[in-house]
């Protein structure tokens, strides 16, 4: 299992538009960044990711799970990007932000605080029970 982070800015896409896809998920569409496509073609079903709400908020506001592999984007015509579906899976009771997150020393090296702009990028197992226990999950979906 495989950890990620997941940018949206909440105006384009957000966490309670993700939330209303239920079970079936959505494609994670758009990506044009081709270190974020390359990101999304090392992900497995069952992978747990974060939502995090860029722009507005600049947070961590939920988890989603990976529930389709690398196909086509649908947006495009252009070969070249692929993406991934995912699903919501919970919230996070308590949103966590960047502010936070940089403010952790155990989070110094996460690619959220060292390259904030990178819209879908890989999260460690200690970051990812890190940022879980700083948005109050007791019990981390795996």
């Amino acid at each position: 299992m495989a950890y990620w982070l997941f940018k949206s800015e909440p105006d384009a896409w957000s966490w309670d538009q993700q939330k209303a896809k239920g079970e079936a998920g959505e494609e994670w569409d758009g990506i044009r960044n081709y270190q974020a496509r390359n990101n999304m073609r090392e992900m497995k079903l069952g992978d747990k990711g974060f939502f995090y709400h860029s722009n507005e908020g600049k947070a961590v506001v939920g988890i989603v799970e990976v529930c389709k592999e690398i196909h086509p984007d649908s947006t495009t015509d252009d070969e070249r990007w692929e993406c991934v579906d995912v699903k919501a899976v919970c919230d996070m009771p308590k949103p966590v932000t960047l502010q936070d997150a940089k403010a952790n020393p155990a989070l110094s090296d996460m690619v959220l605080v060292v390259n904030t702009r990178l819209s879908v990028q890989p999260v460690t197992e200690d970051e990812y029970l890190e940022i879980c226990r700083m948005g109050g999950l007791d019990k981390p979906p795996r």
